[in-house]
């Protein structure tokens, strides 16, 4: 299990962007299990909606996308360099994502030739899917 100062260890992402507080398994260049706890307090819930709050689907997405950039990160040959979000196939935003859940996000990686991937993403709130999607990336060095 990581904790958050282990995951900050290997993505760039910081407070807000920062959307995985843990991940639960892992296996490096595979697939990666993380949560993210959801907290009335996050910023974007004073606009996103103030009279009911919740959390966007992008962000959703991209914490979908964090989860797998874990999975790529971890390895020793791309240690050090950022993932990309190239696009997104085939997301169906399922449920509502409300302050006070812990969304549990499963990104398996499907694909990675040349730095550009492909990988599939299912995020739950206790069992029930809330969000999936197929998610393109594309391996850079940090500038």
């Amino acid at each position: 299990m990581l904790d958050t100062q282990a995951i900050m260890a290997i993505l760039p992402h910081r407070f807000p962007f920062l959307l995985v507080d843990r991940i639960l398994e892992m296996e490096a260049g595979q697939r990666a299990v993380g949560e993210k706890l959801v907290t009335i307090n996050e910023p974007f819930f004073a606009g996103h909606f103030p009279d009911y709050p919740i959390m966007p689907g992008v962000l959703i997405l991209e914490a979908l996308a964090q989860v797998g950039a874990v999975a790529i990160l971890s390895q020793p040959e791309f240690a050090g360099k950022l993932v990309f979000f190239a696009g997104v196939d085939g997301a169906r935003l399922r449920q509502p994502v409300l302050p006070g859940t812990v969304l549990r996000l499963e990104t398996q990686l499907e694909k990675l030739r040349r730095g550009i991937g492909k990988g599939s993403g299912v995020a739950r709130v206790d069992g029930q899917v809330v969000c999936e999607a197929t998610i393109l990336f594309a391996i850079g060095e940090r500038s």
